[in-house]
């Protein structure tokens, strides 16, 4: 598809800047987190979501209620459905699965997305209305009227690796899933084995709801058994299961916060200087996540900060493409408070970064 792509981030702000009688309409594959992303946004500024699953719905009734008589004028009047607000305050309509919905039921959408009106009732001043459609041959799809998808501001929704790492280290994710998915990153979304368009059927294949669901099995568990080998192969199949069980197995890389907190230690830089790229990437991105996390004592800010100057200044002499990796992570600015705390706890780092970045353009 030609459309722009936007992550996490860029949502953010497209949501922001975009008038509420814009529709907009998210692309994207299912379990990425559209609901749960619009959802935290949105309330945070006082404006509850209603969530449709289009797909799910058999009448046009689910949408704009059902049909009574009026007594007065003995004409036909719709009752208000149980979602729309009768309050009188705006809300966010978030039409998730539209093109798996009816062609009977995107007939009804259409008044709304054009005159944000249901069965003559309008929707509060200041409403907004998203949708989402699954995209991928995977999915039993409605092909979408062109007149519906252009009363629509369309964006391929995209959110990285690195916003759901940074999500999973907030939302206290298995620690041992946030290391595999950092260093096996094509594994978060799919099998990246899989030939594009295949049919799998009913063959479990991983996704960021997946992994989730993996961490809340092994959250309590500090030794996988086999029968636990198997749970996790009914969430995210048969192969991303073996490949976790394989990896947790194997030796483990320093996390950021071991680097942070003990760089010092000489068995620590030996230990990084044995590591290849890929290797000091994942580090370089906990890095990163466990200063955008804060969970820092007070009293280890210090350490912190003279370690990361000194792992920095390691980088640059003795793995120049990771200091770059580094560099360019400051750059795009995922990690927002993490770049504060540089700026705020460590004026010779924040110096050093930039005159750094300045040198490589």
């Amino acid at each position: 598809m030609g459309n722009i792509s936007v992550n996490i981030t860029e949502l953010r702000h497209l949501l922001d800047v975009t008038p509420a009688s814009h529709n907009i309409m998210l692309v994207g594959n299912h379990g990425i987190g559209k609901s749960e992303i619009l959802t935290s946004f949105f309330s945070a500024k006082g404006l509850p979501v209603t969530v449709l699953f289009l797909g799910q719905m058999s009448d046009p009734g689910d949408i704009i209620g059902l049909p009574s008589k009026d007594e007065a004028t003995g004409k036909t009047v719709f009752m208000p459905p149980y979602w729309f607000p009768t309050d009188g305050k705006p809300i966010v309509l978030f039409l998730d699965e539209l093109n798996r919905a009816r062609p009977e039921i995107l007939q009804t959408v259409m008044d709304l997305a054009l005159n944000r009106k249901l069965a003559g009732r309008r929707l509060p001043e200041g409403s907004r209305i998203i949708a989402a459609v699954n995209q991928g041959d995977q999915y039993q799809l409605t092909d979408l009227d062109p007149a519906l998808v252009s009363r629509f501001n369309i964006v391929n929704f995209k959110p990285t690796v690195a916003e759901w790492l940074l999500w999973a280290q907030k939302e206290g994710v298995d620690q041992r899933v946030i290391d595999f998915i950092s260093a096996n990153r094509l594994w978060l979304d799919k099998d990246p084995d899989a030939k594009a368009g295949e049919d799998t059927g009913l063959d479990k294949t991983p996704d960021r709801r997946a992994w989730k669901r993996v961490s809340d099995v092994i959250v309590r568990s500090h030794k996988l058994t086999a029968s636990d080998g198997k749970v996790i192969a009914s969430i995210v199949g048969g192969k991303a299961a073996s490949m976790f069980l394989a990896s947790i197995s194997s030796k483990k890389i320093l996390s950021g916060e071991e680097v942070l907190q003990r760089f010092a230690d000489q068995k620590v830089q030996n230990e990084l200087k044995s590591y290849q790229l890929h290797q000091l990437s994942s580090v370089n991105e906990d890095v990163y996540r466990y200063l955008e996390v804060g969970n820092i004592p007070l009293s280890s800010i210090p350490t912190v900060s003279l370690n990361l100057e000194a792992y920095f200044r390691f980088l640059t002499k003795e793995k120049k493409e990771a200091a770059a990796h580094f560099a360019n992570i400051y750059i795009q600015q995922t990690y927002p408070k993490a770049i504060y705390f540089i700026a705020r706890e460590s004026r010779r780092m924040t110096t050093l970064m930039v005159d750094y970045i300045k040198n490589i353009k």
